[in-house]
């Protein structure tokens, strides 16, 4: 069983090594840390606190805290959707906490509702589906990952997503991106 105290460690460490911080509203940091502490006993993955989860780890993939969207989120607008990850200004109160659009694309939201296309039916039959994923590396550390996009920013090394290439299987070249 994950507790607060270790969600919050583990977020801590993120937040040092991406040179962000966390929510400097205790209360609300609170409510966030047991929200995905709740969440990974409930999934058994650490799913956002602020989005709802299928259930399925295929279908929740992009919404593993920290998300995919935490990074251009944290870039564009001080925090991420939840407010768990802030920038320094947001930390230092120079910058307000405050809501902020969704990123997550409405499909992913749907599917997670069991809804439209990529619905946990769908995921969890034997029929092999197209997909858009590919298998991507990080030229820097040679981190590996199966996804539709490179991470904005590889959680290994920091590099940005212009620095990963794709692997295409059954050939023997590296495919820029």
């Amino acid at each position: 069983m994950t507790t607060v105290e270790e969600t919050r460690k583990r977020a801590e460490r993120d937040a040092l090594r991406n040179r962000i911080h966390l929510c400097p509203d205790p209360e609300l940091l609170q409510e966030l840390l047991q929200g995905l502490a709740e969440n990974e006993k409930r999934y058994g993955y650490p799913s956002c606190p602020c989005r709802i989860a299928s259930g399925n780890l295929e279908t929740d993939r992009d919404i593993l805290c920290p998300c995919d969207y935490r990074d251009p989120d944290v870039e564009e607008h001080g925090q991420c959707y939840c407010a768990l990850y802030v920038n320094e200004a947001v930390h230092k109160g120079i910058e307000p906490v405050h809501s902020i659009p969704e990123r997550r694309p409405m499909n992913k939201q749907m599917a997670a509702l069991g809804m439209g296309e990529e619905s946990t039916e769908t995921l969890e039959t034997d029929e092999a589906e197209p997909t858009d994923r590919k298998l991507l590396y990080c030229k820097q550390c040679g981190y590996v990952v199966l996804r539709e996009e490179p991470p904005y920013k590889c959680p290994i090394c920091g590099a940005k997503r212009e620095l990963f290439g794709e692997i295409v299987v059954g050939e023997i070249k590296v495919r820029e991106i």
